[in-house]
């Protein structure tokens, strides 16, 4: 597992007084891009971009602008191109929210679907303890 830490801004919070539900794709985002830049071999970072395909957010719990945050990531398999991954966005031990996607990866030239390297695939989606 790889833990993201999420920042809260001002601009997150809705009329509500919490953050809004849209800003949670921002968050899965952001950890999912920076779990690879963190696990993959630079010359693969180099050589790869992802773009997300599908997200579904099961929200349990507001979040506020004053809350310690953290999105742990886990890759769950990784099929041709693409790539599946659970986040989970936490407040301590409170589960805000869990979100399965699914990612494509492109060849960073072509922005065609890529498929990686065996050995970057079995790094990619070893968890992170």
């Amino acid at each position: 597992m790889f833990r993201h830490p999420v920042a809260i801004e001002p601009n997150d919070i809705d009329h509500m007084g919490h953050v809004n539900n849209a800003v949670y794709l921002k968050w899965v985002q952001d950890a999912v891009v920076d779990y690879w830049q963190n696990v993959a071999p630079p010359d693969a970072v180099a050589r790869h971009l992802w773009v997300a395909l599908k997200h579904e957010i099961s929200y349990l719990k507001p979040t506020f602008l004053t809350d310690n945050v953290v999105a742990e990531v886990i890759a769950e398999k990784v099929e041709g191109a693409r790539a599946y991954f659970t986040t989970v966005v936490r407040r301590g031990q409170d589960v805000l929210s869990e979100v399965k996607s699914c990612w494509c990866c492109l060849d960073v030239v072509t922005q065609r679907p890529a498929r990686l390297a065996r050995e970057v695939v079995l790094r990619f989606i070893l968890p992170e303890d």
